[in-house]
């Protein structure tokens, strides 16, 4: 689920970026002349531009401090743990049925997506949108959006870290991901981690399923304005995605 679970990404140091003009001049033009390329990134350049997204993220959107939604997740997610990765879960107060991860380990559920789903469903999809950040497709589709951003002109790198983005600059890197799209291998491969995700947290073995057949009813209901809605109904292979995962439930 593109983004869902990036249940799919997708993203910390806004609050002390300046504006282009605070920016070094000449470390800029240096920059420009020797833009940073895909294979020069480096996983910590990645973790720093996932940092500096999900905090653009969370400050134009309605994070949710306390409350029901809140309450949910807490219950839901304060037992998991991943080795290697330090999780931070956030709800976005949206009508929007959406979620995201990002390298770094945010990951951010959308109210409207906590609407539709049940716990067995939304424990599914958080667990898919975990196994991008295990299967490191986030990484991937960060290096991506920041290869197809404006920042990519602007950004200069120092030992190794790419420096702190403007605003503007990271809001346009933050659209790019969250735009991203994974490749049907990789959308498999999280199905199956949050099938087994589901199951490992002792929920129902039809719970990745659920929320893929949720997700695929919802992109035929032609009033939903979710990204995922309109995800799903772009891409045929998510009622097969479903039937997947509901084969190997049978087979357990």
């Amino acid at each position: 689920m593109k983004k869902v679970l990036t249940l799919i990404a997708t993203v910390a140091v806004l609050c002390s970026c300046g504006s282009l003009k605070n920016l070094d001049k000449e470390a800029v033009a240096s920059a420009t002349a020797k833009t940073l390329t895909a294979a020069s990134l480096r996983d910590a350049d990645i973790i720093a531009l996932s940092q500096q997204t999900v905090h653009y993220m969370d400050s134009t959107s309605v994070v949710l401090r306390s409350g029901s939604y809140v309450d949910r997740l807490n219950r839901l997610t304060k037992d998991i743990k991943v080795d290697g990765l330090d999780l931070a879960f956030k709800v976005y107060k949206t009508d929007e049925i959406n979620a995201f991860a990002c390298g770094d380990g945010s990951i951010r559920v959308y109210s409207g997506l906590m609407d539709v789903m049940d716990d067995d469903a939304l424990m599914a999809i958080i667990g898919h949108e975990i196994g991008h950040v295990v299967h490191k497709d986030t990484k991937a589709a960060m290096k991506r959006a920041y290869l197809a951003s404006a920042a990519r002109d602007m950004a200069y790198s120092v030992g190794g870290v790419v420096a702190t983005l403007s605003s503007s600059l990271v809001g346009d890197l933050a659209e790019k991901y969250v735009e991203a799209k994974y490749s049907q291998k990789q959308e498999y491969n999280a199905d199956a981690y949050g099938f087994q995700f589901a199951i490992d947290a002792g929920r129902d073995k039809y719970s990745m399923y659920k929320a893929l057949n949720k997700l695929v009813e919802l992109s035929g209901n032609s009033g939903t304005t979710s990204r995922v809605a309109q995800m799903f109904a772009s891409h045929p292979d998510s009622a097969a995605r479903a039937a997947k995962v509901k084969a190997m439930a049978d087979a357990l």
